[in-house]
């Protein structure tokens, strides 16, 4: 599926990559130049298929990928970008993930821990990434491609490799702006390990509000999903549910719950969240689908006893 957003200069396509077969879970964005198309992400490798079926139906092919904007490394942002590399694509990334595209066994190793037989079904194949199809962004750079220009954000919290891009009149934020389906205002924080840092995000969103109150940018476009046209009302959301999920944190942490303990708390709570918001079950599976909550718990659970109790601690 594509959604054609024209509404100033330059078009840009939220396509759909169709994850598992769950429609609005993952996007990456098209833009299309006079020499062929930019990315923002890739998506895994399991979604090239219904990525190169979205670019016929504008007129390209995955050869035509030019340009490659990842705002992090993740597999469902990611997967796909040593692939699309290796078809002559130019992939741009924050300098934390670099090595972990130039050599992914590390990465790899941990993903494997977390979805064991699951990892092919879900992902497909992550190959590494030339070093000569690499560039690194730095934090606050301008990047030109052609005529277009990406303001680079360093914006960690989900991650410490995180950048958003602003283009145009969009921030493209990644996860960093949350995990907010179509036709929604239910925002969800996705909270991996293990770099999930709650007092980095608010710093990180601070910043986000203080470009867009600058006039910056006038919609927001998180990966999951979709670009929004109220980014002033969704920035504020977030910031009060990074808040809310911060006092939950130091409420059930603070009885020192095991792993499975926390699983369960943290279900329940979702869930109440979830009816109080009067989600339907399929939008209910389509977040699951982007954000796991299982993998909600374990990063809250290292975030805990890493990061939160060794700053206190100092």
């Amino acid at each position: 599926m594509l959604i054609k957003d024209s509404s100033i200069e330059k078009t840009v396509y939220t396509v759909d990559l169709n994850f598992q077969g769950i429609p609005g879970a993952i996007a990456c964005y098209v833009i299309p130049h006079k020499h062929g198309v930019i990315l923002i992400e890739t998506g895994p490798g399991s979604t090239i298929p219904e990525l190169s079926k979205s670019l016929d139906e504008l007129g390209f092919s995955l050869k035509d990928i030019t340009h490659v904007l990842l705002t992090h490394i993740h597999l469902d942002h990611a997967g796909a970008a040593g692939f699309l590399a290796n078809q002559g694509a130019h992939i741009y990334v924050h300098k934390v993930g670099a090595p972990h595209l130039i050599n992914p066994e590390k990465l790899l190793s941990s993903a494997t821990r977390i979805y064991g037989d699951m990892m092919d079904q879900l992902w497909g194949e992550f190959l590494p990434v030339p070093e000569e199809h690499l560039s690194i962004l730095e934090d606050g750079e301008v990047l030109e491609i052609e005529d277009l220009q990406f303001a680079i954000l360093d914006t960690p919290g989900h991650a410490t490799h995180h950048n958003a891009y602003i283009f145009n009149n969009i921030c493209f934020s990644g996860d960093v702006g949350g995990v907010r389906l179509q036709n929604t205002q239910f925002i969800r924080l996705p909270m991996p390990p293990p770099e999930f840092v709650i007092e980095d995000w608010r710093k990180s969103l601070a910043r986000l509000k203080k470009e867009f109150d600058q006039g910056k940018f006038q919609k927001i476009a998180p990966t999951h999903f979709g670009i929004f046209d109220d980014p002033g009302w969704h920035l504020h959301r977030l910031n009060l549910i990074l808040d809310e999920t911060e006092n939950w944190i130091v409420n059930v942490m603070a009885k020192d719950p095991t792993v499975k303990e926390l699983k369960e708390e943290f279900l329940d709570w979702i869930a109440i969240s979830a009816q109080d918001a009067g989600m339907q079950r399929e939008i209910l599976d389509a977040y699951e689908a982007a954000n796991p909550s299982w993998m909600s718990v374990s990063g809250i659970y290292r975030y805990w006893h890493k990061v939160r109790n060794i700053n206190q601690n100092d």
